[in-house]
């Protein structure tokens, strides 16, 4: 680990540890490193960086509106490669909110993303997305495969 120091104007530094104490933070230094992942983070996506990714996507739904819910499922399973799982809750008796995680390359993460929210009668929709390194199985004793090679899965590791 490498040590860096930094200074705060009085006013700066006050607000930070307000933000700290707010957020349940231990130190100022897990905060400022949480901060640097998130700007890091969006500098990569910004600059289209983030090839492959892990992502939550989740929306707010009115059940009753026609077919929407065979719609949505549809859409999922026609990205199967990329829908890993998904958590379906009642708000009340009209509107329901799902989650649904995601994995594989950003840009085709982003198109679903963009296409189920587009869905008439969704709502609210927002998309949580980390880019990740993609191993092919080096680690964890599994030795090297390519794709179709039957290792079966990939290692993914978010960056930073």
């Amino acid at each position: 680990m490498e040590r860096i120091t930094i200074s705060l104007d009085t006013e700066l530094a006050a607000e930070f540890d307000r933000l700290i104490a707010e957020r349940g933070y231990q130190n100022r230094s897990e905060a400022v490193r949480d901060v640097l992942r998130a700007h890091l983070e969006a500098a990569r996506q910004n600059r289209g960086d983030a090839t492959h990714c892990v992502a939550n996507l989740s929306y707010v739904y009115n059940h009753h509106e026609r077919d929407l819910a065979e719609r949505l499922t549809a859409l999922q399973h026609g990205q199967h490669d990329l829908t890993v799982a998904s958590m379906h809750a009642h708000l009340d008796h009209e509107n329901c909110l799902e989650s649904v995680f995601l994995r594989g390359p950003t840009a085709a993460v982003r198109a679903f993303a963009d296409a189920l929210v587009a869905e008439r009668g969704v709502r609210h929709g927002q998309l949580n997305l980390i880019d990740v390194d993609v191993d092919g199985g080096r680690a964890h004793g599994h030795g090297y495969r390519p794709a179709g090679s039957g290792h079966g899965h990939v290692h993914l590791k978010p960056k930073t």
